[in-house]
């Protein structure tokens, strides 16, 4: 298991990460692809305890995922630039958190289903008045290719979180004249 390096950024305040990984809206989901990795930004849920994502069911995330399930999902937020007198020193005010496990594919259509409307009242909260159910997750079609969606869960197998929490008086700001 991999731990922060840099003890002085470990965040270990189990709410405050909880607030964050519900709160933000995207992250980066890095795989292993060969003798190159391959990351892409995705929308997601933190849903008891796990990531879930989906997609449209083809593609080379979905391929890879298919063969390579271990994956790092990372989701941060820059707050601003920290100032300092030495310039070497400035620095990035954020939060991150980066979550270990494997991708796996929800087949369970009720857990896809509520996992989508989770995803859906995230990003249009309020947008739609009825839940998603298991049988709209079963005939639900992609409009590229017409392949079911898929909803991938990574439960952490293991997690970091990181911060450097600033001032926002001592946080550059760049006032336009």
């Amino acid at each position: 298991m991999d731990q922060v390096r840099y003890t002085q950024r470990k965040c270990t305040d189990k709410e405050k990460i909880e607030s964050f990984l519900l709160q933000e809206r995207t992250g980066v989901l890095g795989m292993v692809n060969g003798i190159f990795p391959y990351a892409v930004p995705m929308n997601y849920v933190w849903h008891k305890g796990s990531v879930y994502l989906h997609g449209m069911g083809s593609g080379k995330k979905e391929e890879i995922l298919s063969r390579c399930p271990p994956v790092c999902f990372t989701i941060y937020k820059e707050h601003g630039t920290v100032t300092d007198p030495v310039p070497c020193h400035a620095d990035t005010a954020y939060m991150s958190v980066m979550i270990f496990g494997k991708a796996e594919k929800v087949s369970d259509k009720e857990e896809a289903a509520e996992a989508l409307w989770k995803l859906v009242n995230k990003y249009m909260p309020g947008y739609y008045n009825n839940p998603l159910t298991g049988t709209f997750v079963e005939k639900y079609r992609s409009s590229l290719d017409e392949n079911p969606v898929s909803v991938y869960r990574i439960t952490p197998q293991w997690m970091t979180a990181k911060e450097n929490s600033v001032e926002s008086e001592n946080l550059f700001n760049l006032e336009i004249k």
